[in-house]
């Protein structure tokens, strides 16, 4: 049976204190909770990694990277290699962000390689993938996050491509307080696990954990969490308060 897993992405915020202060918090209470059926997964910025991994039960909650670097190391100043990230006790990555794609000009060419690096130094990629809402007002989604896959993961071994996590991100719903609706979460999540089922087979699609990452909070995420290929979420804004990610966990 395939995991449950909400993972929380911080982006840009928090101090090294608050987010250690956050992650104690988070820990604290999926402890008291229980919640042994969910992966939670917190993922700060770099700074913080090393201080996360020593302030949470690493059995209970797992600590990501936002990003890393395309290559495995040399003269890239200020880029953080994935070797590094394993280093610090991290377990997961957090690979082709839309906004890693929009403000960073990060393309598939350049995912394939961090994807690889990824999956070399031993850690989880959650990878991923969605359109904006041009595209979505075109009714061309399915096609366009489809050639996504195509192009950045459906290069991997069958063996290799179970190894990841995917997170389905409507841009649309990030940070404009819109949502898809349960049916356009639950059709574009089953296109994805149509389409690995296609090029992989039906045992492996059934394997892989589908993210939402689309403004989940804990009012709607146990509606988006009852569909049946809605795997968990990618949680933006919701995971820098203790109580609201608490809480989309036990949406479950």
């Amino acid at each position: 049976m395939r995991k449950k897993v909400v993972a929380g992405n911080w982006k840009c915020n928090t101090s090294v204190q608050e987010g250690v202060e956050l992650a104690k918090a988070v820990n604290e209470l999926v402890a008291k909770e229980g919640a042994e059926d969910v992966v939670v997964v917190l993922g700060t910025p770099f700074t913080h990694i090393t201080s996360v991994v020593d302030a949470v039960d690493t059995n209970r909650v797992g600590v990501s990277a936002q990003n890393c670097a395309a290559e495995a190391s040399g003269a890239y100043t200020g880029e953080v290699s994935a070797a590094m990230v394993k280093s610090t006790g991290a377990e997961y990555v957090i690979l082709g962000h839309s906004e890693r794609r929009e403000y960073y000009g990060e393309t598939s060419d350049i995912l394939n390689k961090k994807v690889a690096l990824t999956l070399e130094n031993g850690l989880t990629p959650i990878y991923c993938c969605g359109e904006a809402l041009d595209i979505r007002e075109a009714g061309t989604q399915k096609a366009y996050v489809i050639n996504q896959l195509e192009e950045t993961i459906f290069n991997l071994s069958a063996e290799d491509f179970k190894k990841l996590i995917i997170a389905y991100e409507p841009i649309w719903a990030i940070g404009t307080g819109k949502t898809a609706t349960t049916e356009q979460a639950q059709e574009m999540h089953k296109d994805i696990r149509d389409a690995i089922a296609a090029k992989y087979s039906q045992e492996v699609a059934d394997e892989i954990s589908i993210l939402y990452g689309g403004s989940a909070k804990p009012s709607n995420a146990p509606e988006l969490f009852a569909n049946p290929d809605v795997d968990g979420g990618l949680i933006g804004g919701a995971s820098l308060k203790a109580e609201d990610f608490l809480g989309i966990i036990n949406a479950y």
